[in-house]
């Protein structure tokens, strides 16, 4: 056991677990200095592109560890929006794990295919929350109305330097509309 040596003016014993330096600064803020902060800025969000994301039938495994485990085929479609337009590209898929309360948690990986050609990587988790009869209602591709559940996500790009570099140099929020036969992702760049 190597036993590390005390700071220039500690008081702690280099041996002892329990003794305890100094408290950052940053740490021990008083009441006084917190009323000087001034309050938290929420980031604004600028709608960037929405992806149109066609599903094929959802392959279902069963139950795994207490949750309802599938897998949904991502067909194709398209990608429009101010700062980005393309098609989504067959061939990539949606992991969903459902919770018997409404929780699905989902992790999609796909790709597009800007208009100028640049293949652009995208890997997506996501939360839905939903009650138990608006979940069956989904799994049977009934329309709902996207205000009856929560459904956002996180994505993230895989995409060269160049014209669409900027997709790796920003942290981007979606919004998911669930239907029938395609999920739509208004995505957010966070200024």
């Amino acid at each position: 056991m190597v036993a590390s040596a005390a700071r220039p003016g500690s008081t702690a014993s280099p041996n002892c677990a329990g003794s305890r330096s100094k408290r950052s600064p940053a740490i021990s803020r008083s009441d006084d200095d917190m009323a000087e902060s001034p309050p938290p800025i929420a980031p604004a969000l600028e709608h960037a592109f929405s992806l149109f994301v066609d599903v094929a039938v959802p392959q279902e495994q069963g139950v795994v560890d207490g949750r309802q485990v599938r897998f949904v085929a991502i067909t194709g479609e398209r990608v429009a929006g101010p700062r980005l337009q393309g098609v989504v590209l067959p061939g990539g898929g949606d992991w969903q794990a459902i919770h018997a309360d409404g929780l699905a948690l989902l992790e999609t990986r796909y790709a597009i295919r800007a208009d100028d050609g640049t293949v652009i990587g995208i890997t997506n988790p996501a939360v839905r929350v939903a009650s138990e009869a608006l979940t069956h209602r989904l799994a049977h591709d009934e329309p709902v109305d996207p205000s009856e559940y929560y459904f956002r996500s996180t994505p993230r790009f895989t995409v060269p330097d160049g014209d669409h570099g900027w997709l790796r140099r920003h942290i981007f929020v979606g919004v998911g509309i669930r239907r029938p036969t395609q999920v739509e992702i208004q995505v957010f760049a966070v200024a």
